[in-house]
This record gives structure tokens, C-alpha cells and sequence, in this order.
């Protein structure tokens, strides 16, 4: 069913959960997994955390396809930079899924913050699975 399987990390503990999601899903379907990264500048430091994020992500999954992008957002548009270079990345690469976790706000914290997930739901043509955090 799934060929191409991309999941967005951002080196929180849900994102974590959204790796091992996908992980599972690749390794079932054996499909090709992407692990991807927005870094919110294009900064030395952004870079370096980003990087490293990746290569962390990376040694902790075990599937046998597996390759890392590290994609730059544009801070001005806020988190909705974030989510238009996701989607942008999802459909250069062909992702049949995209994995990404979900901070599960509620009420005003929502509103004022908002969500890159929810945003994707709307931007990304392939299929989502949104992962939410561990109780």
C-alpha cells in the first residue's frame, strides 16, 4: 500500500513517536522512509541543530530504506513556513504517507500557537497520520 513513507521530527518526544510510527509502517509495507526536518532559519546554528536532529533520528530506527532531509523554512511566514516547506518536500519525493506528531493544544494555547499538523491536513495531498502524544 505505502511505497514512500516521510515523517517530520523535530527532536520532541512525540516526534520521536512519530518516528517509530513510521519506522513500523516502512518496515511493514517495506517502503522507502524519509526523515525530514524544518530548520526555521538558514543559520549556522539552525543548521547544526538540525543536522543533529536528523542524526539522531536516524540512528535510532532500524529500517533497511532509509534517507534524511534537512529543508529550510522561511521564519517570516511563522509556522506556516514550517508547513509549506513540508508539503513542498512531500510531494518532491513522492511520500504515499507522511507521519508527523501532534502537541494535542487545546483552547487558547491553539489558537494563538496553532499547529503545523493541522496546516499540513490542508497543504499535503497524500495521505496523513497524525500521532499524538503518549498519555
Amino acid at each position: 500500500m505505502y511505497k514512500k513513507v516521510m515523517v517530520a521530527v523535530d527532536g520532541s518526544e512525540t516526534a520521536k513517536s512519530a518516528l517509530e510510527e513510521a519506522q513500523n509502517i516502512a518496515n511493514n509495507y517495506n517502503a522507502s522512509l524519509c526523515i525530514l526536518h524544518a530548520a526555521k532559519t538558514d543559520e549556522d546554528a539552525d543548521i547544526q541543530a538540525g543536522q543533529a536532529i536528523l542524526d539522531q533520528a536516524r540512528t535510532s530506527t532500524d529500517a533497511s530504506n532509509i534517507e534524511t532531509r534537512l529543508v529550510h523554512a522561511d521564519i517570516l511566514y511563522g509556522l506556516n513556513g514550517v508547513s509549506e516547506v513540508i508539503s513542498v518536500a512531500v510531494k518532491e519525493w513522492g511520500a504515499d504517507l507522511l507521519v508527523v506528531g501532534t502537541a494535542n493544544r487545546r483552547g487558547l494555547e491553539r489558537f494563538v500557537v496553532g499547529s503545523v499538523a493541522e496546516q499540513l491536513v490542508s497543504k499535503v495531498e497524500s495521505s496523513i497520520l497524525l500521532v499524538r502524544p503518549s498519555a
